[in-house]
């Protein structure tokens, strides 16, 4: 563990602004993406299909384009950016944020379906019957579906951070070039300054942490069968 030691400030920034990313990330996709998985699990309407495939639109297309589309709606001059730095002062465009938004955008699709695979294994006699004693249908939810989805909201999680702390492509057509995540610090260090020792360490961070996240969504995986 003596390498850990001898990251320079600026390798323990690009750790620490990866981990703040990933986060950020992570919990502002959280209620949309229990909502769209909810709805694709119970709804029953036309477009659905089309719902099901813009949501895993970004698995789909090539990096380069996710960001660039991204790049066109939410930059300064973008239809969404231009709206929200106006009215609420929010700036994705070359800033950290811009990154939290390109990952939460490629890991949404992740969440969705572990949340949505859940919520289709819920016995729905359970929530009929509390439905039968006089429970509203949000307080069935927030009772009886909610905690036994709990291991596929926690696993939707897991796969949104692992997927934003290793995204790269998609955030370098929306942040600053200077402000580098982790993965960005690697590809730096392989293509600009030729450190070996960067790249090196950097590669065995994002190797343990996928390591422990994988670890953490096999128990969750035991834990939601023993609930179902």
């Amino acid at each position: 563990m003596n390498w850990l030691l001898d990251l320079t400030p600026d390798e323990w920034n690009a750790v620490r602004l990866s981990i703040k990313v990933a986060t950020v990330a992570m919990i502002a996709s959280l209620p949309p993406g229990i909502l769209i998985a909810l709805v694709l699990a119970r709804g029953r309407f036309w477009g659905k299909t089309l719902l099901n495939g813009l949501v895993h639109l970004p698995l789909i297309l090539p990096p380069v384009v996710t960001g660039y589309l991204l790049l066109l709606t939410f930059g300064r001059r973008g239809p969404a950016g231009a709206f929200l730095a106006e009215h609420f002062g929010i700036v994705f465009s070359f800033r950290w944020t811009g990154a939290a938004l390109a990952c939460g955008v490629m890991g949404f699709p992740l969440m969705v379906r572990a949340i949505r695979l859940s919520i289709e294994a819920v016995d729905r006699k359970m929530e009929a019957a509390a439905g039968t004693l006089g429970a509203n249908p949000i307080w069935v939810f927030a009772t009886i579906t909610l905690p036994l989805i709990l291991p596929g909201i926690l696993s939707g999680l897991l796969f949104a951070f692992a997927t934003s702390f290793d995204e790269i492509i998609v955030s370098l057509f929306i942040t600053n070039p200077y402000l580098k995540t982790l993965p960005v610090q690697i590809f730096s260090s392989i293509t600009r300054d030729a450190d070996p020792t960067v790249a090196a360490v950097g590669t065995i961070l994002l190797c343990a942490t996928t390591i422990l996240i994988g670890g953490g969504m096999l128990l969750l995986g035991r834990e939601r069968k023993g609930r179902l």
